[in-house]
């Protein structure tokens, strides 16, 4: 055997030796890649609904968001309106507070000028035949 043939079965050696161990590689990426392609139309049928839930929810969260939108809007006029309320009662409160003595001087006098308007008339028409002269 010359070192051209010896060199030739060596190389036959290892190429048999690469194809040994090559199979078992080619055969896993065969199971890997078939595994793939089910994953795949797993995925084609299965997401189509999940996309449309999806933009499903987010329509819902922007309705969500916009109503909430207006209703803070309402509440803020709401809220001031019953500032103006409140400043208006403050101003009431305060006239109130301020002419107190005044107001109830002229309510004692309203009244007491009454009691005596109704005393008068009473006293007039007990005496409905004698004459009176205001006195």
């Amino acid at each position: 055997m010359t070192i051209i043939e010896m060199a030739a079965v060596l190389a036959a050696v290892a190429f048999v030796v690469l194809v040994g161990f090559a199979v078992p590689v080619l055969m896993q990426m065969r199971k890997t890649v078939a595994e793939s392609e089910q994953l795949l139309a797993k995925m084609k049928t299965d997401l189509p609904p999940l996309l449309g839930e999806l933009h499903a929810t987010s329509r819902n969260l922007n309705d969500l968001s916009n109503q909430a939108r207006e209703g803070v809007e309402h509440a803020a006029v709401l809220l001031h309106a019953v500032g103006e309320v409140g400043e208006s009662v403050q101003q009431v409160h305060n006239v109130v507070r301020g002419s107190s003595g005044t107001l109830l001087t002229k309510v004692a006098s309203v009244v007491a000028g009454f009691k005596a308007a109704t005393d008068v008339m009473r006293h007039r028409f007990r005496k409905e035949g004698e004459p009176h002269n205001g006195g």
